[in-house]
């Protein structure tokens, strides 16, 4: 583990809450979001590619392989932090799903669509689990989330180990 890392990533380092990208696939597949996946369902404005994001931007992550060959589809996720000593920058992410149903579980946070994070339906923050989201992985970004949403995501993350370890 790097030592510039934040002190948040090296908490969700320590206790394996780092996770790649393919298990938020796995646990909250494209099919039963409301885009299942696809860019042409989500690009009905025009969305920015960046050459580098910012903490609190939610981003449009392209598909990967599964270890069966299979492709994934896409995927929303909002930039929690970042490793700015890694070339290219690898960017730190909580899964965002619109599959309301899970919100049932206190690690997930309801995100109300607006006009900043320009969601086309209120979604839910999956605070428990960061993702290493390399910005090559970055379709284009969508909007952002404010400074005080990521301080309660990272809190949350923070309520669930404590809850975790005792």
């Amino acid at each position: 583990m790097p030592k510039e890392l934040s002190d948040f990533l090296k908490t969700a380092y320590k206790y394996g809450k780092v996770k790649d990208l393919k298990d938020a696939f796995e646990e909250y597949p494209v099919e039963e979001e409301w885009h299942k996946g696809k860019v042409e369902n989500v690009l009905n404005e025009d969305y920015k590619s960046y050459s580098f994001y910012e903490i609190g931007d939610i981003v449009f992550v392209k598909e990967y392989s599964y270890p069966d060959g299979k492709k994934g589809e896409n995927h929303f996720f909002v930039i929690i932090d970042q490793d700015n000593t890694a070339v290219p920058i690898e960017n730190f992410g909580m899964l965002v799903s619109s599959n309301l149903n899970k919100l049932k579980f206190k690690t997930n946070k309801l995100l109300e669509k607006d006009e900043k994070n320009n969601l086309h339906k209120d979604s839910l923050v999956k605070t428990d689990i960061i993702y290493k989201i390399p910005n090559e992985q970055i379709i284009f970004k969508i909007g952002i989330v404010s400074y005080e949403k990521i301080e309660e995501y990272r809190k949350s993350f923070y309520d669930n180990l404590k809850s975790e370890t005792m």
